[in-house]
């Protein structure tokens, strides 16, 4: 157990009457001479954005787009053309979840600052626009080399006067303007100033080299089965952009439920159908080893710790792979009612409601779990289809975009397997779709590798740093 002494009157001097242990543990400890924020940071001004820069194309950056080192993959975004698998983007964009930067800027985390997803702001991300959920900060002086201090040497300062959140930390511009800077090793940084700037900027080139090389999954998985099938994406990318076009009032009724909205009949879903058709007569139906269905409803008395199976929600799926923990563990009896909506490997779940609908997850690994209400499960026979090929067809822009004309809804936007299992599947060899595969999954690792190299140069930033202090 750890105690800490702390007289009422210094639990006063904090503003929020904070009384958890690492913060007043850390300003007992910082005795010594020291910077306090505003000596070396000030909070810049808000910059305003304007309506008619988010409709055109622009650069959006969430938490979940920046890695641990600082690198960001952000998405492109147009409200013009607003598309069914950013949904979620455009929802939090319209609630006021958006920031401008300038070069020069720090961006710190507010939700689990303990992962280290602090970005510098440089020249080639001024253009970006960023979610509120960081906090923005300029130095006042030598303002990359207090970016990687914050990540190393001051890191553990950044912690002590974050909050423990609900099993993760948290921070806000109050908090962060508590952080103390040992001033001798401030000091000693700005006397080194120019050695330790000449060595970063080398290693920091090299990394920006390398990331110029880094593809999203997305393009690795397009690029596979454009250069299969030789899609035409200019033309598809470019047909999105129409806004106004003429139909006949036959085309209304060359479909089953005699659909009329603009979205449903547009050009670009039009030339979607058709390169999809010149690839295949086939349909998802044709080599289904079970019908698609939708999941299990649960009560909040279904959920037990003590449990062995896992309920696979929306939430689960929600990075495009399957993230199991405790809290979705549900009782015996609930999965042995519902053995029919049990998962196996190979299986994909697909979220089939609201704004993340098409998002997919591939079952890799055994394991008991049963998948929810408003996802539904695609089995693939393996003798006919390999799955991994199936679940990398279902998240291809041409599928996607299949998906986002055949929603429905107003408020809340469903699919349904019905229409699922009518939409068009290549008819591949078993070994043509495993060489599709490996392309995929070798361009994968490739990427792994890149990520790897950049981490390193990383290191050796921080490296150059914790030298410089340590002389």
């Amino acid at each position: 157990m750890k105690i800490n002494n702390v007289d009422f009157e210094k639990l006063s001097y904090e503003k929020s009457f904070r009384s958890d242990y690492d913060f007043h543990k850390y300003y007992q400890n910082h005795l010594q001479e020291y910077y306090i924020f505003y000596d070396l940071f000030c909070f810049p001004e808000t910059k305003i954005i304007s309506e008619e820069q988010l409709y055109c194309d622009f650069k959006y950056c969430e938490i979940g787009n920046v890695d641990k080192n600082g690198n960001i993959t952000p998405v492109v975004l147009n409200f013009n053309e607003r598309s069914l698998i950013n949904e979620n983007y455009y929802k939090k964009i319209e609630k006021g979840d958006i920031i401008a930067v300038e070069k020069g800027d720090i961006l710190i985390s507010k939700v689990r600052p303990n992962l280290k997803k602090f970005v510098l702001i440089d020249e080639d991300m001024e253009d970006v626009y960023f979610t509120s959920a960081f906090i923005r900060i300029k130095p006042k002086k030598i303002p990359e080399i207090l970016y990687h201090c914050l990540r190393t040497i001051f890191y553990e300062n950044l912690i002590a006067v974050s909050r423990q959140g609900k099993g993760y930390p948290t921070i806000n511009e109050t908090d962060i303007k508590e952080v103390r800077f040992n001033k001798a090793i401030i000091d000693q940084l700005i006397d080194n100033k120019d050695a330790i700037e000449k060595k970063i900027s080398e290693t920091v080139k090299t990394a920006k080299k390398l990331s110029l090389e880094l593809r999203s999954l997305q393009e690795i998985i397009d690029s596979a089965f454009q250069k299969k099938f030789v899609f035409d994406y200019k033309k598809f990318e470019k047909l999105k952009e129409e806004k106004n076009y003429h139909l006949e009032q036959q085309d209304f009724g060359n479909n089953l439920d005699l659909r009329f909205s603009a979205k449903y009949h547009r050009p670009a879903g039009a030339f979607v159908k058709k390169q999809l058709a010149g690839t295949t007569d086939k349909k998802i139906k044709h080599f289904l080893a079970a019908p698609i269905v939708l999941g299990a409803s649960i009560s909040p008395e279904d959920f037990d710790e003590r449990g062995e199976a896992y309920y696979v929600s929306m939430a689960t799926i929600k990075t495009l792979e399957i993230e199991l923990d405790e809290t979705q563990l549900v009782s015996d009896s609930f999965y042995q009612a519902k053995k029919d909506k049990t998962l196996e490997k190979g299986d994909i779940v697909m979220a089939r409601s609201g704004v993340a609908i098409g998002k997919t997850a591939i079952v890799k690994e055994d394991f008991k779990g049963i998948f929810a209400d408003f996802t539904m499960r695609i089995r693939f026979d393996s003798q006919k289809y390999n799955p991994m090929f199936g679940y990398y067809y279902l998240r291809s822009k041409y599928f996607q975009y299949l998906i986002e004309l055949y929603k429905k809804g107003l408020q809340n936007q469903n699919i349904f397997p019905i229409v699922m299992q009518e939409f068009p599947a290549p008819d591949l060899s078993m070994e043509e779709q495993q060489k599709i595969v490996d392309e995929i999954e070798r361009e994968i690792g490739k990427q792994k590798g890149l990520y790897s190299k950049i981490a390193g140069l990383r290191s050796q930033i921080n490296n150059i740093i914790e030298e410089t202090v340590c002389k």
